[in-house]
């Protein structure tokens, strides 16, 4: 277990590598899962790696709002807390961390069941893909407060120093993830083939034993604090706290997921086997975003605790270091992919026409994912500082991008997918220069954080 002297006295360097590790290994085991899930699907075929291309993004929002903007909004709030001593105001905020999570999962099944349908035909999607992408959907959302609360509780516990313990009860749930997702995908003994619902069921069910463990822990293990389910503890402006945060902070989660969405919707232009094989491409960029989170997690700890501390420089120091790691990491994947994009291609689909065009995609977005990975950890970083406008713009800015340079490129080119791509390349690049050129200029300036915010 790391104490706080550690947390605000130890080597940047070190102290950001031995917080992400535990990150990093379970989000390998992410992307393990994912891997697997998205070669179970390529074995039924075509139609549903093509269900599978619709229903990713979706299923990306959501780890990316539970995770990255809600979760990542939590452990800003109770480092902050924790800096600053005040464990009962941190206490206020995991509560209401659970109640808000385990609400935003009610609201989100409630969405995705009433107008799934509508949101896969809006995007294109044919009669035998959307059969196959409700299939996933239905299930997926019915069952997403476990994923939100999982990742909110995770949150917490990771604002307390405890990576592992995070890390640990995360992992289990991938594993139980890849074990139930085979048995179901494809049936075994007396249960029978649910094909691609299988895997959202696994998904469900894996969170579903994450979140227990980790409530468990937050009641009855950690030291730092305690999860007390208490109408004594329940402060409403701890809601609004995290509300304020992640609200602006899911503006970037959105116009990230807007960026896929936009694409996708024009790919279902040129074709199935297209629109499979931009679907396996950008499956690499959504596994990028697990190993940045490893270091953008300990990130948001990290600067929370030394803000609340009133160590600024030191954290905008940890910022930088931590966006040094995450674009090092993309950067190997990114160029890996550029030289030998069939590695990954060919692992998920035997259709020469999807293998193409995941090729194409790789060669062109690859070397791009450097940036890709600076600006999504320096956001990350301004969760844990509080101050997340610069990022937003910058998010907003680059979906706009792909947005008006995807109408361009349909009306006024002969469309190829290649000019698509390069779009998603341009926008990864100047959202980077955006948020790192505002945190540089002075966006975590003291002045914008008062001190009866971090000492309150």
């Amino acid at each position: 277990m790391i104490n706080k002297s550690e947390l605000l006295s130890a080597h940047i360097g070190s102290i950001v590598l031995k917080l992400a590790i535990p990150n990093m290994l379970t989000m390998s085991m992410w992307i393990i899962t994912f891997i697997i899930e998205g070669f179970y699907i390529g074995q039924l075929g075509v139609i549903p790696l093509g269900g599978l291309a619709l229903g990713f993004p979706m299923l990306f929002l959501l780890l990316m709002l539970s995770a990255g903007t809600i979760g990542g909004a939590i452990t800003g709030l109770v480092a902050q807390k924790l800096g600053a001593n005040n464990v009962q105001a941190a206490e206020e905020i995991a509560l209401s961390g659970l109640i808000f999570t385990f609400g935003l999962g009610i609201l989100f099944a409630v969405i995705f069941l009433v107008f799934g349908e509508v949101i896969y035909i809006s995007l294109g999607a044919s009669k035998e893909v959307l059969e196959e992408v409700l299939k996933y959907s239905n299930i997926l959302f019915s069952g997403s407060f476990t994923i939100w609360v999982a990742n909110g509780m995770a949150g917490v516990v990771r604002a307390t120093g405890n990576m592992f313990i995070a890390s640990l009860f995360l992992g289990i749930g991938s594993l139980v993830q890849i074990i139930l997702g085979a048995i179901f995908i494809f049936g075994i003994g007396p249960i029978q083939s649910m094909g691609i619902a299988g895997s959202s069921l696994s998904i469900v069910i894996g969170n579903g034993i994450a979140a227990f463990c980790l409530l468990f822990w937050l009641m009855h293990k950690s030291n730092a604090l305690k999860l007390r389910i208490s109408i004594r503890f329940f402060n409403p402006n701890s809601i609004i706290s995290i509300i304020k945060l992640g609200s602006l902070a899911s503006i970037n989660a959105f116009c990230t997921w807007g960026s896929v969405v936009v694409i996708t919707a024009y790919m279902t232009n040129f074709g199935v086997q297209t629109l499979a094989g931009y679907g396996v491409g950008a499956r690499l960029e959504f596994l990028i975003i697990p190993i940045v989170f490893g270091f953008g997690a300990a990130s948001t700890a990290l600067i929370g605790i030394n803000i609340g501390a009133n160590k600024l420089k030191r954290a905008l120091n940890i910022g930088w270091v931590a966006t040094l790691y995450s674009a090092l990491a993309a950067g190997l994947i990114g160029f890996g992919a550029y030289f030998y994009p069939s590695f990954w291609s060919n692992a998920f689909t035997s259709d020469q026409n999807a293998q193409e065009v995941c090729k194409t995609y790789l060669e062109i977005v690859g070397p791009f994912y450097i940036f890709f990975a600076s600006g999504l950890c320096l956001y990350f970083a301004s969760q844990g500082a509080g101050r997340v406008l610069w990022p937003a713009i910058a998010a907003i800015i680059r979906l706009l991008i792909v947005i008006i340079g995807s109408i361009i490129v349909s009306r006024y080119t002969t469309g190829s997918v290649n000019h698509y791509f390069s779009l998603i390349s341009i926008a990864f690049l100047v959202q980077a220069l955006i948020t790192s050129g505002a945190i540089y200029l002075g966006a975590w300036n003291r002045k914008t954080i008062p001190k009866e915010e971090t000492i309150r």
